[in-house]
Parts: structure tokens; C-alpha cells; sequence
């Protein structure tokens, strides 16, 4: 399912097949990792909860570091990213979001662990279509059964749209097409406030500082080209 659009023929590769079953190991083993942190946290734990799912349910958004906001969102977008492939039938895009989720996940393994559960849950439930059996058992291993139920019968998980909102964009700034490097603005920038930053930026002075521009390409909440 990873290797081709189902409607397209695939040629049989040995090699895809390793790829997939490290992917797979990296899951297990990242699992147990998760159980073993959550564990861990739960000695010193006035009240210790009973799983490392029921970690979830103990998420207070409004507590969360930048960091840890910007983890959620690239979870929240990655799973809206797979809900649009899975209505289309794209199942190899659906994997590759799926292996995003996981490295995103693990990268954040020391950020808010309840964060780190409620990321966990919809990565199993966005792979269980595809990998049925070891989502299954990490599903109850992990203790998500006890909240949501049977994996064949949970609610598949929601795209939360407000963690999705930015207060800051990163643009990409070009000089006469070629990529020179990138800057910040608020995301309610108009393209006056943008052109202003780009020049304000640590690249703009650099390159742009007294030199005539001809031009001003801004591609909303991408990049700016400037022509000089």
C-alpha cells in the first residue's frame, strides 16, 4: 500500500518490504518506550493513572509550551492531511502520513506526555485501516480499549481546527527567484506589513539594503520573491 496508488501495478520489491517492517518495529518499540516514560512519571505521581492512554484525557491545551503547540498542530495537520487521502483512496500517501505522525511524536518525546498520548491514539487509529493487527494490540496494551473502546469500533479521531491556527507564519525569501533565506511575520500581516519585514529581516538587510527593487511577488503564507 505504500509502494503505489492501488490503481496503479507495482512491481514487487524486497527492499519496500524491509522498509515497512522497520517502520513497523520503529512502532512497537516506540510504544514501549511511551508505556515506560508514562510508568516512570507515575511513581512520583500523587494519584498515578492507570495507562499511558489515560494520559490523554488529562490535556490542558491552554498549558502548552510553544513547543508543544507546534507538535499538535503538525499532528492535527498531518491527520487532516490523511482524512483527504483516505477519501481519495490515496493509501501510500496515507502510510507516508503515518510515518510523519511517528516522527513528529518521537521527536517530541520529552514534551507534555499527555500531549505525547493523545498523538499516539491517532496514529494508531489512522495506520488500523492499513496495519489492523499491531495497532489492535498496542490499542489495548496502551490502555486506549478502557477509553474509547475497541479499536475496531472507536470514534476516529477529530481534526482539532483551532490547533491548526498560527499567530506567526514562516516566509521563504527570494532574490530574483533563488532562496536566500526565510522570516517571520504575524499571520494577519497584510502585504504592505510583509514587504516591510522582508526588508526588516536579517537577509533583507543584508542584501536588499539600499539596493532599487523592481518588484514584489508575495505568495501568501508561502514566500516573497523580490525582484532587484
Amino acid at each position: 500500500m505504500f509502494a503505489a496508488p492501488p490503481e496503479q501495478q507495482l512491481e514487487w520489491s524486497d527492499s519496500g518490504v524491509e522498509g515497512a517492517a522497520r517502520f513497523l518495529r520503529r512502532l512497537w518499540n516506540f510504544a514501549q518506550t511511551l508505556e515506560s516514560i508514562h510508568e516512570e512519571s507515575s511513581k512520583n505521581a500523587s494519584l498515578p493513572l492507570a495507562s499511558f492512554a489515560s494520559r490523554s484525557e488529562q490535556l490542558n491545551i491552554k498549558n502548552l509550551s510553544d513547543s508543544e503547540t507546534t507538535l499538535r498542530r503538525e499532528v492535527h495537520l498531518i491527520l487532516k492531511q490523511a482524512n483527504f487521502d483516505y477519501a481519495r483512496m490515496q493509501y501510500n500517501t496515507v502510510v507516508s502520513a503515518s510515518m510523519k505522525l511517528l516522527n513528529v511524536i518521537e521527536q517530541g518525546r520529552d514534551l507534555d506526555i499527555c500531549l505525547l498520548s493523545e498523538g499516539f491514539g491517532i496514529l494508531l487509529r489512522v495506520l488500523y485501516p492499513m496495519v489492523p493487527h499491531i495497532t489492535y494490540s498496542l490499542w489495548q496494551k496502551l490502555g486506549y480499549e478502557n477509553i474509547f473502546g475497541s479499536i475496531t469500533d472507536a470514534p476516529w479521531p477529530k481534526v482539532d481546527e483551532t490547533a491548526l491556527v498560527q499567530d506567526e507564519l514562516k516566509l521563504m525569501l527570494q532574490v530574483n527567484g533563488k532562496l536566500r533565506g526565510d522570516f517571520m511575520v504575524p499571520a494577519s500581516a497584510n502585504k504592505d506589513q510583509i514587504e516591510e519585514l522582508a526588508l526588516a529581516s536579517e537577509v533583507g538587510q543584508r542584501i536588499l539594503s539600499g539596493v532599487p527593487i523592481k518588484k514584489w511577488i508575495v505568495v501568501p503564507g508561502r514566500l516573497v520573491n523580490v525582484v532587484i
